[in-house]
């Protein structure tokens, strides 16, 4: 069914929603220019306001007005003539040969050349390609295609735009169709209290600051390795990364992130010196462990083995305490110490199953997964397969009032699908009071009514960890009359250390025994597979506190 909005001019009253927001919370982060476009789009008539909205949620800068047919508006001709004078867009611009060929249709540029065979027949950037060298210097399009009787128009204000959109969000990846899924009812977001210290930019410096580190991001992430001037354009955009504090912490994790990634693809690159140049001034989770993996391979393990040292003292998580195991008895070795012997934790219960491969209706192979689902699936002991969705979800149901705390600097528009500092190292210890209020409700049996409803009164609003499309009721129910209290606790509170890390890692299925009221844990590996980081760490820590979890080591029966 095709949800369509009644509303033809909804693209322009959010846009305005979003103007009017900004100017009641951040006419003092804003600089005149910004100022001004706010006042003077207010004053526009509506046709014009329509025509240059549709411009800026259009990719692109070149329009063309018979593309521009919206019957909300009219004559987009002249819709524009209201426009021109604010200088935001103009007519009849100046392109070059290769912003032509965007405008134009294939028979369109043969007319506009006049083109002869066999270039007439050719490909569109066959005809550019041979057209390019002749035609080097931009002139106006009317010039280039004097025959065309349309109008074009380019915008001169997305950058502009582009930074407004960034004041509103936060960020540059959420655009104006949160506001069209929204309104569908695609997506529902949770109403939070906005108050002034939870604005994300605080000074204009934020702003620009912001701003800056985009800029350095595109740039890193448009490199092809191993292409021209690959080395020299990645320290080039290094050296453009900011080293000065933002005095904002949501900043500061987007520039530690940055250069995490740019160290990690000098380290690709082999560069072990700028590698661990890079990680050695970086604060972000993993940049020490990373630092002693370039040393090591840089054969300086004087250097490595005293990081290794600093670490051991105080390791910033399990998956740093669980890198030091391994990396500290190699470096001993290397340096002639004491051998000391690595720990190696028991190995989990282990599940051996020699099963005839499935394939599916259309001919494939089923996943190893639902093969031993399939398997050991049973009327009174069914088998789920949930992976990170069963947990998550029910952590971020019984925590939904601490997720959604209205707290400075976690929520700044109404568009938030989870709060902004999620994975800041302090997330947990911002809100301990409100989180441990939830945790409480499994010390007294009160979170199956708090879990069940949540799920009802929140059904379909997004949330950073609850996965509506993935499970539904009838395992929630099955899931918290089989899953004892103690252990919802320790999962969540294990979340808690590290959200970003230990979200993930948990068991492939999960198979109940409501008769009995336990369950079991069951992660599934195939033929050659083996058991990642973050599972080991999942399975050790439930095995340190009794909770049943099972390898299933899945092998092909050879075909008769």
């Amino acid at each position: 069914m095709i949800r369509v909005l009644e509303n033809e001019f909804y693209y322009l009253d959010n846009f305005q929603r979003v103007l009017d927001w900004i100017a009641q919370r951040y006419a003092d982060l804003l600089d005149g220019e910004e100022l001004t476009f706010i006042q003077a789009f207010a004053q526009l008539p509506r046709p014009a306001q329509a025509l240059f909205v549709r411009m800026v949620m259009r990719k692109g800068s070149l329009f063309r007005a018979s593309k521009m047919n919206y019957p909300e508006i009219g004559c987009p001709v002249a819709a524009a003539q209201d426009l021109l004078p604010t200088g935001w867009i103009v007519a009849d611009p100046v392109l070059d040969i290769d912003g032509l060929f965007e405008l134009l249709v294939k028979p369109e540029i043969v007319e506009a050349f006049a083109l002869k065979a066999p270039l007439k027949a050719a490909r569109k950037d066959e005809q550019l390609e041979a057209l390019r060298g002749q035609h080097a210097e931009p002139r106006p399009f009317s010039q280039w295609y004097a025959g065309c009787s349309d109008t074009v128009w380019t915008i001169q204000v997305k950058p502009l735009c582009d930074r407004l959109r960034l004041v509103f969000f936060g960020n540059l990846h959420q655009d104006w169709t949160e506001f069209v899924l929204a309104d569908l009812g695609l997506f529902r977001f949770e109403q939070v209290e906005f108050s002034e210290a939870s604005r994300g930019f605080r000074s204009r410096r934020d702003i620009e600051h912001y701003l800056q580190l985009h800029a350095c991001r595109e740039r890193f992430y448009e490199l092809e390795p191993g292409g021209e001037d690959f080395r020299e354009v990645l320290q080039a955009v290094l050296q453009d990364v900011p080293r000065h504090g933002f005095d904002n912490d949501w900043l500061d994790s987007r520039r530690e992130k940055l250069l995490f990634a740019i160290g990690q693809q000098f380290e690709k690159d082999k560069d072990w010196e700028t590698a661990h140049a890079v990680y050695a001034e970086c604060r972000f989770p993993g940049a020490r462990s990373r630092a002693m993996r370039v040393l090591e391979k840089d054969e300086k393990f004087d250097q490595a083995y005293a990081l290794f040292c600093a670490a051991e003292q105080a390791p910033e998580s399990e998956a740093e305490r669980q890198h030091l195991l391994r990396i500290g008895p190699r470096l001993a070795r290397k340096l002639g110490h004491a051998k000391v012997k690595a720990r190696k934790a028991p190995p989990p219960a282990r599940l051996d199953l020699n099963l005839p491969r499935i394939l599916t209706d259309a001919g494939g192979e089923w996943r190893v997964e639902g093969v031993v689902l399939e398997h050991l699936h049973r009327d009174e002991a069914p088998v789920f397969y949930v992976e990170n969705t069963l947990a998550n979800t029910l952590f971020g149901l019984l925590c939904w009032p601490a997720v959604f705390a209205a707290i400075p600097g976690a929520f700044f528009h109404p568009f938030h699908r989870g709060p902004a500092d999620l994975y800041s190292p302090d997330f947990h210890q911002r809100r301990a009071r409100e989180f441990e209020a939830c945790l409480a409700r499994l010390d007294d049996g009160s979170h199956i009514e708090a879990i069940l409803a949540t799920w009802e009164e929140k059904a379909g609003i997004q949330s950073p960890f609850v996965s509506w499309d993935y499970l539904d009721r009838a395992i929630l129910d099955i899931a918290l009359h089989c899953i004892p209290a103690s252990h919802l606790k320790l999962w969540f509170q294990r979340i808690l250390q590290d959200v970003k890390d230990n979200r993930t890692g948990f068991p492939d299925l999960i198979q109940f025994f409501p008769a009995e009221g336990r369950y079991e844990m069951i992660e599934v590996k195939g033929p050659g597979d083996r058991l990642q980081d973050n599972q080991l760490r999942w399975i050790d820590y439930c095995r340190e506190h009794g909770m049943p979890v099972t390898v299933c080591y899945l092998q092909w029966q050879e075909a008769a």
